[in-house]
């Protein structure tokens, strides 16, 4: 299928007809690999991370018609898959017997044992210090850093004010430079 927009490939699905299916394919080559790794960011292992990645696909083909195009595709499609993570990492929460400790180690641990994690000791420093920060700040550090997302748009996919995500960008890097200098010192 020829390059086309995001909206032309929606109103091509939205037809129901043989090329729907190639314009949903459309979709997917198009925003696959970057959900996958916003997801990631999250969740941290690769298992869980295409779980919910799957799902997200599956909500976002259920609910296509609802999609109402008064933002970008992409910034919807975000929003799903960080509700589906978010419901995900709360639903892990609960079966780890609510103990916050215990989670943050499992990550950690995650992390440590990740074929997919490359990074050498400083990014592994990064990660960790990532790790303890509270889920909203986790969320929209990821998007700011790693993903050079823009305000507005993490503002959409999060549904929040961008003067409260610059609060919550500041915080966590001061936060995150609190951590590593810490561990610097006690080692």
């Amino acid at each position: 299928m020829e390059k086309k927009t995001d909206e032309q490939l929606i109103k091509l699905i939205r037809r129901k007809t043989r090329k729907s299916e190639l314009a949903f394919a459309g979709l997917l080559d198009r925003y696959n690999e970057r959900l996958y790794w916003h997801v990631r960011k999250i969740l941290i292992t690769h298992e869980d991370t295409n779980d919910v990645v799957q799902n997200t696909w599956v909500k976002v083909y259920q609910n296509l018609d609802k999609f109402r195009q008064d933002s970008k595709f992409y910034t919807w499609l975000y929003r799903i898959a960080t509700n589906e993570a978010l419901s995900f990492l709360q639903k892990q929460k609960r079966t780890e017997a609510d103990n916050l400790d215990e989670h943050l180690f499992n990550l950690s641990q995650s992390l440590e044992s990740d074929e997919w994690f490359d990074g050498d000791e400083i990014q592994t420093k990064l990660q960790k210090a990532i790790l303890k920060l509270p889920e909203k700040q986790r969320l929209v550090f990821n998007m700011k850093y790693f993903d050079e997302m823009k305000y507005q748009d993490i503002a959409d996919i999060l549904e929040t004010s961008v003067g409260a995500l610059k609060a919550s960008y500041h915080h966590a890097v001061k936060k995150i430079e609190e951590t590593i200098k810490a561990e610097i010192i006690e080692h």
